[in-house]
């Protein structure tokens, strides 16, 4: 006997990115969800009911008279495995946050046991208003994942925060949610800053030095950790990934520039994940003009000069309650080296892996052993980077203070 589908709420309020949302109830469905959509009335004005009906399979209504012997204002919310609004307009967030209930959407949201998740779209000045982020501040109190819009260009020729995110990215925190389940909002109300991707220090204007990271694992960690709650800034080195969803991302080339935007999120971090891998060193000289080939002689030597050290300076930072998790790829003796490194930065904990050719860099998967500067190692056997993230996310949880107040 198959296993019964995850039920999908997917509710749709009226604002234009309702088009995207097509997508996202695509993916949903044909990864095997059982989604009912229920949009707001004026969300059909948007994309109409045949639309939803025919991608969902399901019957669609705004309405809590339609079908009332099967009472669906209280059943769809208390059937529900996960509850999806997208996009979440600023009216919607302001009845969801005031338990306003008068449509079937509304109503849902107030019987919905399972986790709820919010994807606000609007211009940046309806966002960035002080109502808009009071509303969203009171429903992540409450439990719900509200997932910070994109920056981008909006309608007209606006531009700013206030975009939907990718509906690719959608269904990840969608899909992530529900594979935690009711207990996975463990982050919820912690800020966390994760690195991603190989810095590049560069030789000339069209050359640098650099490495083979390709940001997956970094970029897994943000995911998750949004899915779990939290407010991620992702620090992002010559990455080519989109944008995980409700993460702020900024971009950096070299190292200097990592630590920079490093140390400026986490001043008020709860935790800090080095996943990037940082560059140990960087040309002593950088040439203005392209460095060109001299005939009858060898190339110059390339003088080096050592990056600063951003693990270790975040270890040696006094910051109380904070967690710092440092990454390290490894090409010998992985524990040995591990555990070295782990004292020598004062990081909380370590996460080891083995790289080489077909290792880790580039790879979907990965397995690791996670140091802590007290306990046993934890060993994570290959499998999808999403789930090391989780079990690193697991530690991090199991050191982080209570939230005071």
């Amino acid at each position: 006997m198959s296993a019964p589908k995850p039920r999908v709420v997917l509710g749709v309020s009226a604002g234009i990115a309702a088009y995207k949302v097509c997508e996202l109830l695509r993916r949903l469905t044909e990864s095997g969800h059982d989604v009912r959509v229920v949009p707001t009335a004026d969300a059909l004005r948007f994309v109409g009911e045949p639309t939803w009906a025919a991608l969902s399979g399901n019957p669609v209504t705004t309405q809590v008279w339609d079908g009332v012997s099967d009472v669906p204002h209280v059943r769809l919310g208390q059937n529900a495995d996960l509850v999806f609004v997208a996009p979440a307009t600023a009216d919607m967030l302001a009845k969801a946050a005031h338990g306003l209930a008068d449509d079937l959407l509304t109503n849902t949201l107030l019987t919905a046991r399972c986790p709820v998740v919010f994807a606000p779209a609007m211009h940046t000045e309806m966002w960035e208003h002080p109502a808009t982020q009071a509303n969203v501040a009171t429903l992540r109190a409450r439990g719900a994942i509200v997932v910070d819009p994109a920056s981008g260009r909006l309608t007209g020729k606006d531009t700013g925060p206030g975009r939907l995110p990718d509906p690719a990215e959608l269904f990840e925190v969608a899909r992530r949610v529900l594979a935690r389940g009711p207990l996975g909002r463990d982050l919820a109300g912690r800020h966390v800053v994760v690195s991603a991707g190989g810095t590049r220090e560069a030789l000339d204007p069209v050359r640098f030095l650099g490495n083979r990271s390709s940001g997956i694992q970094g970029y897994a960690l943000a995911r998750t950790a949004v899915a779990r709650g939290a407010r991620v800034t992702l620090v992002s080195a010559n990455v080519g990934l989109p944008d995980p969803a409700g993460a702020t991302v900024v971009r950096v080339e070299s190292a200097e520039q990592m630590r920079s935007a490093v140390l400026e999120a986490a001043g008020n971090a709860d935790a800090v994940v080095m996943a990037a891998a940082v560059a140990d060193f960087r040309p002593a000289e950088y040439r203005d003009a392209k460095i060109k080939k001299v005939a009858g002689a060898g190339p110059e030597p390339i003088h080096l000069v050592k990056n600063p050290d951003i693990l270790a300076e975040l270890g040696a930072r006094p910051h109380p309650g904070q967690v710092v998790v440092g990454f390290a790829a490894e090409t010998h003796d992985v524990l040995a080296n591990g555990r070295e490194k782990l004292a020598r930065k004062g990081a909380d904990l370590l996460v080891v892996n083995q790289v080489g050719e077909d290792l880790t860099f580039g790879r979907p998967d990965n397995a690791a052993v996670v140091l802590a500067a007290e306990g046993d190692p934890v060993e994570v056997p290959r499998g999808p980077k999403e789930d090391l993230a989780d079990v690193v996310w697991d530690l991090v949880v199991a050191r982080l203070k209570p939230i005071s107040g």
